[in-house]
């Protein structure tokens, strides 16, 4: 700025709130740095008497006339305060009165990211949405070593952020060598990922294999049984076969095999327990006597066991679970066959001669009424290994500062769907496992990333464990009403332009950025399928024949 210029601003702040700052402005064409004119979201800077200068952001312009004077009103929500070259977030402690007003150029602005984050730990994938050529930066290391949440109607792009963070950070890298040490696992409920993604270890329900020997007790109860009938005779029974037959398969010390119990993650066989449940059903005692006349002469006779006839539902329920071939994942022969080195190390994509930073978990094939233990297994035994993991590094080093030295980032894209606000006995398995993962799986090296269009609908103790949020047009009340309330106070009306977010806009808060930004998400370098169907151009081409014979096959494999 000129000192002609500055002669010809007359600006002046008029009114200091703690959340806004009014400013009148006499001509605003002059207002300006260089020929760039302001607009809602450009940065202003306002400096004191006390060498201390508060950056803030224009919400909006309005119009005042008088007396034939036309003078323009500012509002502008204050970020933080720029002292001796240093930023600090929130706007009081300005002096009163403010001494000058003037635009901020890009120069001040990028100082103020980029001198705010360390190099080494700096991340980037967006910028600016007032300005592209200002990058913003966010450190890398509190970013990802706290929960987030990106949130986002459809169409706001959603997908296409997440993919965006992922691909950066699994290219990412100190030297030159092919894999960096990111460990990143998504639950792809849409199959849109596999596009963005092509060197990932891809799993879906042609190979995925999980044993549901290793579900707990907890998740065999859901799976198995009517857990809305409170049907003790079958509880006892499934967890009595389930535990005989655990001990008739181990090979273990025989101390060991009487401490078997019913969350044990031993091997046991699912057919076992049906034969039990059949003979328990149709079982007769003798009692010692026989019948002395009539066509049973010589015969025992039987008294009906105690549960004679009481396990039918539970018998129908669980063959009909063994034979439903779209379970084959959970209960077929792989499922008995496969290890517990083998599951994990196709979970976290460290297969021999396979290894991948991403593992995609296609959940599009898995049956709706087991999605819910399906996520919960895979959550679980990924805690589970970064608590045994961290255990033995202090075992072998009682001094090791990093709990783990590979830590996951386990991503639930549509994270309503199986950890949905709700109570029912169908998501309690889910639920129990990701909220376990987001209260104490930080100090375990096990991270989440939750991405949902209604995050109104995600149960928020989980939700509430989020330190950092890309939040972007949200159209729905309720879910604006929710994600408002979980975020910091301090953001005012920046909230507010959630509605109004153009596809790719998003405000970004949280512990890992330095003030909060709505910036513009950078495009993917390979975008996911997630575009929507172009319906009406599709409509107006030539009728497609459909071989439904294929579909039927298909459907009845």
């Amino acid at each position: 700025m000129t000192s002609d210029t500055n002669e010809k601003i007359n600006a002046q702040v008029i009114a200091v709130f703690p959340d806004k700052v009014k400013i009148v402005v006499e001509d605003l064409e002059h207002f300006k740095v260089a020929e760039e004119s302001l607009k809602v979201g450009s940065y202003l800077k306002i400096a004191d008497n006390e060498n201390a200068v508060l950056i803030a952001v224009i919400e909006n312009f309005q119009i005042s006339v008088g007396e034939g004077v036309q003078n323009y009103i500012i509002e502008a929500f204050p970020l933080g305060v720029l002292r001796n070259g240093k930023f600090e977030r929130g706007g009081d402690s300005l002096a009163i009165p403010p001494k000058e007003v003037v635009p901020a150029t890009i120069e001040d602005i990028k100082k103020i990211y980029e001198d705010t984050v360390n190099p080494v730990e700096s991340f980037t994938f967006s910028h600016l949405a007032s300005n592209k050529e200002v990058a913003v930066p966010i450190n890398g290391n509190k970013f990802f070593n706290k929960h987030i949440a990106i949130v986002g109607s459809t169409g706001s792009g959603k997908s296409h952020t997440l993919a965006k963070i992922i691909q950066k950070a699994t290219s990412e890298k100190h030297e030159d060598f092919h894999l960096n040490n990111s460990h990143v696992i998504v639950f792809d409920i849409h199959s849109e990922y596999k596009t963005a993604f092509p060197n990932a270890n891809y799993i879906d329900i042609s190979n995925l294999i999980l044993p549901y020997w290793m579900l707990n007790s907890e998740e065999l109860e859901e799976f198995f049984l009517d857990t809305e009938a409170n049907d003790h005779n079958q509880r006892n029974i499934f967890k009595e076969s389930i535990i005989f037959d655990r001990k008739q398969k181990f090979t273990g010390d025989e101390d060991d095999k009487q401490k078997i119990h019913l969350d044990s993650p031993i091997l046991f066989d699912i057919n076992e327990v049906l034969n039990f449940s059949k003979f328990k059903n149709t079982e007769q005692i003798d009692t010692g006597e026989v019948y002395a006349s009539g066509d049973k002469k010589g015969q025992p006779k039987l008294n009906q066991g105690s549960l004679y006839g009481k396990l039918t539902n539970f018998i129908n329920r669980l063959e009909n679970k063994i034979n439903d071939k779209r379970l084959d994942f959970f209960l077929g022969e792989k499922s008995k066959n496969i290890t517990f080195e083998e599951t994990l190390q196709n979970l976290l994509g460290f297969t021999p001669k396979k290894e991948s930073n991403i593992t995609i978990i296609d959940l599009s094939g898995v049956p709706f009424e087991v999605l819910s233990i399906t996520v919960s297994l895979i959550s679980r035994l990924i805690f589970e290994y970064g608590y045994i993991y961290k255990k033995l590094r202090c075992i072998e080093n009682p001094e090791e500062k990093i709990n783990n030295d590979a830590p996951i980032l386990l991503v639930y894209e549509e994270a309503h769907k199986y950890v949905p606000n709700s109570d029912l006995s169908k998501y309690r398995s889910s639920k129990l496992s990701i909220e376990r993962i987001a209260k104490e799986g930080r100090k375990y090296g096990v991270t989440l990333l939750l991405a949902s269009q209604r995050p109104s609908e995600i149960s928020e103790t989980i939700f509430a464990q989020c330190n950092n949020f890309i939040a972007m047009r949200l159209t729905n009340p309720v879910d604006q009403a929710y994600v408002r309330k979980l975020l910091p106070d301090s953001l005012g009306s920046l909230i507010d332009k959630m509605t109004s977010f153009k596809q790719g806009e998003a405000l970004l808060v949280g512990e890992s950025i330095i003030l909060p930004s709505i910036v513009q998400i950078e495009p993917c370098s390979i975008a996911p399928s997630s575009n929507d169907i172009p319906y009406w151009e599709l409509w107006k081409n030539k009728w497609k024949d459909i071989d439904i014979s294929k579909i039927k096959t298909e459907w009845h494999k």
